[in-house]
């Protein structure tokens, strides 16, 4: 599967406890043209440190759950802090019609989901909050979600709220356009946020290099609330 240009930058590192100060992570043309992501290449990405050999970064200064009631996949009202409190929770930022990143990402995550024991299955939330929310209708999500894991759960909402949700978790969303082919696309960033059952904090993050394998081996501690 095709990933973007922009995935070789994805190895550019800084330390954690720099990440707050970037103000925002790299941006991810998903379907996008050549030129749409050259642009997107100049956005700073915050990924492990060049000698570890974890997917994961542990954050030194996590993130607050951002403050967002949005519609999920049945037509109602979910607010994410409260429906997600005291739970382990992953959170992305994409749409259903990206060609490569958001579907991989979900695909991966819905892989290890799956070797998890029942009873830290139903502890797990993934939330997948759409960056195209003309399109990606509750029906849409749903319809979508159900090809990934029928667990997780799809919100969409006013395009605003969205926007100023993702970057207080530091990811940049930029409202759907044409692309010079004629082909509308969702530029966002690709980065998964794991939240501690025990914070509600967004203390993990992980790239759009992550695999399969690397969520099988994280989420069982993500799950308890430990780092990976």
């Amino acid at each position: 599967m095709r990933t973007t240009s922009t995935t070789r930058l994805r190895r550019s590192t800084l330390l954690a406890a720099s990440f707050a100060t970037a103000a925002a992570l790299t941006l991810g043309a998903c379907g996008g043209s050549d030129d749409d992501k050259k642009n997107d290449a100049a956005v700073l990405d915050v990924s492990a440190a060049p000698d570890s050999q974890k997917a994961a970064t542990v954050l030194d200064q996590p993130f607050t759950k951002p403050d967002l009631v949005l519609t999920d996949t049945t037509g109602e009202k979910f607010d994410l802090r409260e429906r997600t409190a005291g739970k382990p929770t992953l959170v992305y930022f994409g749409y259903t019609n990206c060609p490569d990143v958001c579907p991989l990402t979900m695909s991966n995550i819905a892989v290890a989901a799956k070797k998890l024991p029942a009873a830290e299955r139903a502890k797990l939330q993934v939330v997948f909050i759409t960056t195209d929310p003309k399109r990606d209708t509750p029906k849409a999500l749903g319809s979508w979600l159900k090809g990934q894991d029928p667990d997780f759960i799809g919100l969409t909402g006013d395009f605003d709220a969205i926007q100023a949700g993702a970057r207080r978790l530091g990811i940049s969303v930029e409202p759907a356009h044409k692309d010079k082919n004629g082909k509308t696309v969702s530029t966002h960033g690709t980065q998964v946020v794991a939240f501690s059952p025990k914070t509600d904090k967004g203390y993990v993050l992980y790239g759009e290099q992550a695999t399969a394998d690397d969520y099988t081996k994280d989420l069982p501690r993500l799950v308890e609330g430990r780092k990976p």
